[in-house]
């Protein structure tokens, strides 16, 4: 099996995928299409990550989330604080 490489520029164009799929979320949650809390499935299928992906967010603090039952809700406004605090000012 072939060894791949991960880059920082892998890195970077990973986390500017992230934060466009976390826009068009948001962008979604204006038009009032979005519920108030999510569960882990739509949170998935919305960003496209994997399971895994979404368990380290949860993990290294990056998505808040609250856990009822065995269920796991994220907050649409949480989504929308995480969005603005990892805003990137790009100065090309």
């Amino acid at each position: 099996m072939p060894t791949s490489i991960i880059t920082t520029d892998d890195l970077r164009d990973f986390k500017m995928e992230l934060l466009a799929d976390f826009k068009k979320l948001l962008a979604k949650q204006h038009k009032g299409t979005i519920k108030k809390y999510l569960k882990s499935s739509e949170i998935m299928e919305l960003l496209q990550i994997s399971p895994g992906t979404l368990q380290n967010l949860r993990i290294n603090g990056t998505l808040p989330y609250t856990k009822v039952g065995g269920i796991i809700f994220y907050d649409s406004e949480d989504i929308q604080k995480v969005m603005d605090d990892n805003r990137v000012h790009n100065t090309f």
